[in-house]
């Protein structure tokens, strides 16, 4: 155990198993929620809850041994959703081809991951933007989750409304977010699991939903969806026409995952203390987490799901004692156990699950508290990027009308050493974005 250099780190062991297993029971939802809501674009949910499986005990064991660090990697909540709820379904675009966006983004991000290009992106962006974008995805798939679970519907008169509360499955739905929110506020490990379980089992005593006949059988094939990424479909749509209106989605999906696992690693790391020293390579461990990551989201696309990324969750492995890459690979092993669970996965009803889709968004939202609304610039910003992707179903044009007023209030402001090359660039992307559209 000498190569996770466990006494240099003062940890043992028996605490990085501690450690891995509470991230594994803080995590382990996604494995039936990516795949209930990946299966709304029409790919079979058995091979997805065995793709999701996979890509989690692949990228988790990856990243502990290639870069040490207690983090891990599963299929990006947001992203997922984004893939199927604004590029399948709101935009028609066939699953395929919605993968084949994921590779591309991913070929991008493996290739940019060993250049200066990932620091400089960072350093271009403003901080309060990155918080903006991740409250504002957080936002975006809250209003998804609410929308599945049925407490917020169409209304033809003012656009959306209040569901039906007298629907048994509206109610389970709100009965998961409250047991999620009781748990987090009481701080009890493995709060999103534990949500989907109680809630199952409501819904299972009260026949709301059939109870399953049986928990264990052999993994799925993943063959439906493996190799299934269409990337001619990307520049060339139905009539075969040359088209570039997706390069924008590309290169959301490149930039959201790029901020998604920044931000997720500042933040363990920093509790941590792990990304403070460099190796004799003068390659950091966050550089190597960051090189796996887009490792995995290339390898993700390629086995049928969408972007793969750092898990925020790995912080309660850390709170835990988990200090090195012993922690992760831990965590990974222990997901092998979720192969052998579909029948049990396949039992869960989809409104035990969207209560977690909700309450991911709320902890992503929680960013805004740290953005300084005193900047007039970041404040309309902000206010664009945050009630735009919701009200436009689209993270590519929250961002663009984002960047978009960012640049023209420092324009009219006349504040020009605060405009850079970086968001100069995205500012242009984004103008892109509306041109095609």
């Amino acid at each position: 155990m000498d190569f996770f250099a466990l006494k240099a780190n003062n940890t043992s062991v028996k605490q990085e198993l501690s450690a891995g297993f509470t991230t594994f029971l803080a995590m382990m939802y996604i494995v039936p929620v990516n795949a209930i809501i990946m299966s709304k674009t029409g790919m079979p949910m058995d091979a997805l809850i065995t793709a999701t499986a996979l890509i989690t005990i692949i990228a988790t064991i990856l990243n502990g041994l290639w870069a040490n660090t207690p983090v891990a990697m599963s299929v990006g909540m947001g992203l997922n959703a984004y893939f199927t709820f604004g590029l399948v379904l709101d935009m028609k675009i066939p699953w395929q081809t919605a993968l084949g966006v994921v590779f591309l983004s991913g070929v991008l991000f493996v290739v940019l991951s060993f250049t200066n290009f990932r620091v400089w992106v960072i350093k271009s962006i403003p901080l309060d933007l990155r918080r903006a974008i991740s409250a504002g995805i957080g936002v975006f798939i809250s209003f998804i989750g609410l929308q599945q679970m049925g407490l917020i519907v169409n209304n033809e008169a003012v656009l959306v409304g209040l569901g039906d509360l007298k629907s048994e499955n509206v109610l389970m739905g709100i009965l998961g977010l409250l047991i999620i929110l009781a748990f987090w506020v009481l701080k009890v490990k493995g709060a999103l699991i534990l949500s989907v379980l109680i809630t199952s089992l409501v819904a299972w005593i009260f026949g709301i939903a059939p109870y399953p006949t049986e928990f264990f059988s052999l993994p799925a094939s993943i063959s439906p969806i493996l190799f299934q990424f269409d990337i001619s479909g990307v520049f060339f749509d139905a009539t075969g026409m040359f088209s570039l209106a997706l390069v924008p989605v590309i290169i959301v999906f490149f930039v959201t995952d790029l901020f998604d696992s920044v931000g997720t690693l500042t933040g363990v790391g920093t509790r941590a203390g792990i990304f403070d020293d460099s190796d004799k390579k003068g390659v950091t461990k966050m550089e190597k987490t960051l090189e796996v990551d887009a490792i995995a989201t290339l390898g993700g696309s390629i086995i049928g799901v969408s972007t793969t990324t750092s898990f925020a969750e790995s912080a309660s492995g850390v709170e835990a004692g988990g200090k090195t890459g012993l922690t992760a690979v831990f965590c990974g092993v222990l997901f092998i156990f979720t192969l052998f669970l579909l029948p049990f996965f396949k039992s869960i009803p989809a409104n035990a699950i969207y209560p977690v889709l909700v309450m991911v968004g709320v902890f992503m939202f929680s960013e805004i508290s740290e953005i300084n609304f005193k900047d007039p610039a970041v404040f309309i910003a902000t206010f664009f990027i945050i009630v735009m992707m919701p009200l436009t179903y689209s993270i590519t044009n929250g961002l663009a009308f984002g960047f978009l007023s960012y640049i023209l209030i420092r324009l009219f402001r006349r504040e020009w050493s605060q405009i850079n090359l970086g968001v100069s660039t995205l500012a242009f992307i984004s103008l892109i974005v509306f041109i095609v559209h």
